[in-house]
């Protein structure tokens, strides 16, 4: 399999665009014309520094309004392409892509433009060149890939072949599965982008909200089984217009985008295992069977005031680490890791975030396979030296700037906190918590597509609706990842603007990205009156909250009174009831968060996070004041 991606997709200058492709492991680019002619070199120097990236060019495009032209207009548009032809000679490619006609004048008729695609075949195979034809979606005559492939298979031209675009055809909502009667051999090129459902004009859509595979909500896997079908086996490519992108890290855009690659192929594969596709085998995607730990790393004033908070919560002192000052603090089935060690990369990440979330831990079927899926996938393996009776945990570093441990019970892994960890003698003490619920990890919006990518190819998870919650400062964009069971869940919280909650937790923890740890309880309000006993100090809500939670959902008098003593916030869908409770704000904006879901309750607390967030706010420390 030889992947590309067109330079249209990413920021930079084109010698910029080329560092980050061919970074990320991509074989080849399709040029966009733009790129070329606002680079200051020769088309043959230009292919060159192409080559000397060790990349080819795939693709030579757009070429535009093309077929079906009256006189003059056609012998000029023969004209241009000749031109082309020349340019492309001198890149070194031997494709362009043809995307049908939107010329005020261009006329209609199937025979009239295969009439002009054989001709310019000719002319293309006297050069050695070939020509593709793609179906725009808004195309004045050939919006459907079915009448270019018409066109081509009545052109009857070996140099004349046709190009598929995933957009185009889904965006259209034609069934990709026609493509399956089209000779491979006669699709010269595939095109891939997937996009959110969003209804507007097609053209717009295209040009603006385009995004990788397995970042929007079209069937691009489907589309492409269809084309895997045909015996396709020539370059499956990125063509994704989009304002995010272009404005983004090219390095971390090209990244995204060969991953997304990989993923998508990987599903095709496992989907049509009878079709013969030239994709490595790699490991499945990974079912989570679990948070393993949550590691902070800070110093020892900081450590201090987490232990107080920790216990507050009902956690003890579970064990001290044989060689390192890290200690296990647990409850339950939630193990947090608190790393005070002056080496390593706990300390590494205090130095540059201060206080916070440095690892967090999940448990797996197979701790080898989930780092060999990743490493496809592009994520980058860590290791660390290990010491005398420490065992070496498979790691990676994740999108943000921590690392993901992974745990099996198949290893000596499972007896970790055995091997490592010395037995602390302090009596038992529960609050009620019994695991972990989900993590909260912060970012900016720009950045959440592609923490979604990460989770959803390296895991078995899903993805829920976006949804605004709405900060006094400005909005925050939160989407879930979860697992089919639960067993892992994510939310993703994208901030807009430095001047929310969340945004000012990024700058302040300079990039740190787990903001907040949700414990499950099975009785919130055991749990609360057990939290009284320990000293615990919920986030304190306003009485105006109760007021119009009572109003608005309709709840009993009494009911809405014990929320309210203890600082509960409550959710009700049609599947069941969810009940939260907030610690006070640490470290640069970090909280825990107390969880009970009753009767198969799936989401959040999403109508509650405005209220939160403006609690929160309250006891935010003013510039220049110290924090409480």
């Amino acid at each position: 399999m030889k992947t590309s991606i067109a330079t249209v997709c990413i920021a930079g200058d084109l010698r910029e665009k080329l560092a980050a492709i061919a970074a990320a492991g991509f074989d080849g680019i399709e040029i966009f014309e733009q790129d070329f002619i606002t680079f200051d070199a020769s088309p043959s120097e230009v292919g060159a520094m192409v080559r000397d990236h060790g990349l080819e060019i795939s693709l030579f495009q757009p070429f535009r309004d093309f077929e079906g032209l009256p006189e003059p207009e056609r012998a000029r548009a023969f004209d241009r392409m000749e031109r082309k032809f020349d340019l492309m000679q001198e890149l070194g490619t031997d494709l362009v892509l043809v995307c049908s006609s939107v010329h005020p004048k261009a006329l209609g008729g199937i025979d009239r433009m295969a009439a002009d695609f054989a001709e310019l075949g000719a002319r293309a195979a006297a050069r050695g060149l070939r020509v593709g034809f793609e179906a725009l979606a808004w195309g004045k005559h050939v919006w459907d890939h079915r009448d270019a492939w018409e066109v081509v298979r009545r052109a009857d031209h070996p140099n004349i072949g046709l190009i598929v675009d995933s957009f185009h055809t889904l965006g259209r909502k034609l069934d990709p599965e026609s493509i399956r009667r089209i000779p491979g051999d006669k699709i010269f090129f595939v095109q891939l982008a997937d996009a959110p459902l969003i209804e507007m004009d097609l053209l717009y859509w295209s040009r603006h909200f385009r995004n990788m595979p397995g970042e929007g909500d079209l069937d691009v896997t489907g589309f492409m089984r269809a084309v895997a079908a045909t015996g396709y086996d020539g370059p499956i490519s990125l063509e994704v217009f989009n304002d995010q992108f272009r404005g983004g890290s090219p390095r971390a855009i090209a990244l995204d985008g060969h991953r997304s690659l990989v993923w998508l192929m990987d599903q095709v594969k496992r989907a049509e295992p009878d079709i013969a596709i030239d994709v490595p085998d790699i490991p499945p995607r990974v079912t989570p069977e679990g948070v393993a730990f949550v590691e902070f790393a800070a110093n020892e004033t900081e450590a201090d005031t987490l232990r107080k908070l920790l216990r507050s919560l009902g956690f003890r002192l579970a064990g001290r680490h044989i060689a390192k000052q890290v200690e296990l603090w647990q409850q339950g089935e939630i193990r947090i890791v608190l790393n005070t060690d002056p080496e390593g990369f706990a300390h590494t990440s205090h130095i540059a975030h201060g206080l916070n979330v440095c690892d967090v831990g999940l448990a797996v079927d197979s701790a080898a396979a989930t780092v060999e899926r990743a490493t496809a996938l592009g994520a980058t393996p860590f290791r660390q030296p290990v010491g005398p009776g420490e065992l070496e945990i498979p790691a990676i570093r994740g999108v943000g700037s921590g690392l993901l441990h992974f745990i099996d019970g198949t290893s000596d892994l499972a007896d970790v906190w055995k091997t490592e960890f010395q037995p602390a003698e302090e009596p038992e003490t529960d609050a009620g918590l019994v695991r972990i619920d989900h993590i909260a990890q912060t970012m900016n919006y720009e950045e959440m597509l592609t923490w979604s990518l990460f989770y959803t190819s390296l895991f078995d998870t899903r993805k829920q609706a976006t949804v605004d919650v709405v900060d006094p400062g400005g909005l925050v964009r939160s989407q879930a990842i979860e697992s089919p069971d639960g067993a892992l869940r994510v939310t993703l919280n994208g901030a807009e603007t430095h001047r929310t909650f969340a945004g000012r937790f990024i700058a302040d923890s300079f990039g740190s990205s787990v903001q907040h740890v949700a414990f499950a309880t099975d009785d919130i309000f055991a749990t609360a009156e057990a939290l009284e006993k320990t000293g615990f100090q919920a986030l304190a809500m306003p009485e105006n909250y109760y007021d119009d939670l009572a109003a608005r959902l309709g709840l009993d008098a009494d009911f809405v009174a014990g929320l309210q003593a203890h600082n509960i916030l409550y959710d009700e869908d049609a599947d069941g009831a969810f009940f939260q409770i907030y610690s006070r704000s640490f470290g640069d904006g970090i909280f825990f968060e107390i969880v009970q879901r009753k009767h198969g309750y799936g989401g959040y607390g999403a109508p509650n996070a405005p209220f939160r967030v403006a609690a929160q706010r309250r006891m935010m420390p003013q510039p220049g004041m110290p924090r409480r």
